[in-house]
């Protein structure tokens, strides 16, 4: 497998291109003097910082500007290079394969999933992984252009190698079918990653991502940077503690949050209230149906969630939190308690701040966020985090601390959200193309903000765990 070496890159000269490429991204080919009036820096500083750009060719020269200039040659314009080649991101995660695929101009190529049977083993699933990329690209040729492969799987990765070891073989796998540089990290983590640079977290420094699904985990994004943690347990929300007498966790523990907020753990204790579901679509139904039983059981499993939330903010200080996973899409018989209980809790100073929004990105989240890693760790494209956003003027509680936590508009309050991810994204939806056994490729994109954002996003760089070669 390759290794990859990457340039190292003065802190200035690093800014200098993060801002240029940050206005190539989000407003598309400039001249000189565009980017000059946009970025702020002397004429030196920009045609040294565009020189390196161009050598590396992360930047290239577009058609001339056709705009009226008097005497002399039309202005040279400079875009991205589309051609420098794309990068892929597969989530493992434990009932199915996603993978996404996009170029370094960030543009979605296509994304698509499979579920599969629990347990299915490893060389099926990077088969799997493996004909879904193909259906999305078609033949081999795609191979060519990849600068790199982002991989997310269940679980930390310890720092100790143990993690490390036992995906060992997986590594290898994924070399072999895959052939670019491969790079490991926790798929929820990762998700949190596609959150903040591309979704519901788009534009902000700071965020706090939880995924309710099958297992409880969540992500850290503090200052634009996913944080790994020492030990790469970092975003392990599932594992704190909620009740001392509760029941055995998988990790060993006593009555972690995994234990009452997870799919399973949720429907075991509605059956064992009485209700009948042995499944999430019977318990979305009952919740439909206004049945007592669901809706008291979620609004308890909510105020849970919602102190641990609270907890979690007044220690980190999250911006923004995001919520995902199927338990998630239960609406705001969950969400709502979550809300008022992550109210209560949070510090006075970051109350009317703090906005708790549905994730954006649905299940391809985490193929996205691999894909997010690959960019940042190659050494053509580990210059390409966007410029730093400009401040964002604080909230304004409309009519107190609640309201201005559930965002202001009327539906937002009335659901437990600040907004939706259709309106917050302008009706577009990152979601998986191809569903049981299909793999279709989308049109192309662009993974930038919409006009409607007060601010550039930011792409949170992590140093994942590159795979053993």
């Amino acid at each position: 497998m390759r290794q990859i070496t990457p340039e190292v890159v003065p802190p200035a000269r690093r800014g200098h291109e993060q801002a240029v490429l940050g206005l190539l991204r989000a407003y598309g080919p400039l001249n000189r003097g565009e980017l000059s009036r946009r970025c702020g820096l002397s004429r030196t500083t920009l045609h040294d910082t565009l020189s390196g750009l161009l050598a590396a060719g992360a930047v290239v020269t577009a058609t001339p500007d056709e705009a009226p200039r008097g005497r002399g040659r039309p202005a040279e314009r400079l875009a991205l290079n589309p051609a420098a080649g794309q990068a892929l991101g597969i989530d493992f995660s434990r009932r199915a394969v996603h993978v996404a695929a996009v170029g370094v101009t960030y543009e979605i190529v296509g994304t698509a999933g499979e579920a599969h049977a629990p347990g299915l083993p490893w060389p099926d699933r990077v088969a799997l992984a493996e004909r879904l990329v193909r259906g999305l690209l078609g033949g081999g040729l795609w191979r060519m252009a990849l600068k790199g492969v982002g991989v997310g799987v269940v679980g930390p990765l310890a720092g100790d190698g143990a993690r490390d070891g036992a995906l060992s073989g997986v590594a290898a796998l994924l070399g072999e079918r895959f052939g670019g540089p491969v790079l490991l990290d926790n798929n929820t983590r990762l998700a949190a990653l596609a959150e903040s640079t591309w979704g519901a977290a788009a534009g902000d420094q700071d965020a706090l991502y939880l995924r309710l699904s099958y297992g409880v985990g969540g992500g850290v994004v503090a200052g634009g940077v996913l944080h790994r943690g020492a030990d790469g347990v970092s975003g392990e929300i599932g594992h704190v503690p909620v009740d001392p007498a509760g029941r055995p966790c998988e990790c060993g523990g006593t009555g972690c949050l995994e234990t009452v907020a997870s799919i399973r753990a949720v429907l075991d204790a509605y059956r064992a209230r009485g209700g009948r579901g042995d499944d999430l679509p019977a318990l979305r139904t009952a919740v439909e149906a206004r049945d007592p039983i669901a809706l008291g059981l979620l609004s308890e499993v909510g105020g849970q969630i919602g102190r641990v939330l609270a907890t979690l903010s007044n220690a980190i200080g999250p911006r923004v939190i995001v919520i995902g996973g199927e338990l998630a899409e239960l609406g705001a018989p969950l969400l709502e308690p979550v809300r008022k209980a992550l109210d209560a809790g949070a510090v006075p100073i970051s109350r009317h701040r703090l906005t708790l929004r549905r994730a954006a990105l649905g299940d391809v989240a985490g193929a996205l966020g691999g894909v997010a890693l690959a960019l940042g760790e190659s050494p053509l494209l580990s210059r390409y985090p966007t410029a730093e956003p400009e401040p964002r003027p604080a909230a304004t509680p409309a009519s107190g601390p609640a309201d201005s936590l559930a965002g202001g508009s009327a539906d937002s309050r009335a659901g437990g959200l600040v907004e939706s991810p259709a309106d917050r994204r302008g009706g577009h939806s990152s979601r998986t193309t191809g569903g049981r056994g299909t793999a279709q490729a989308r049109p192309r994109l662009p993974l930038t903000p919409l006009p409607t954002l007060p601010t550039l996003p930011t792409l949170p760089v992590s140093r994942g765990r590159r795979a053993a070669s």
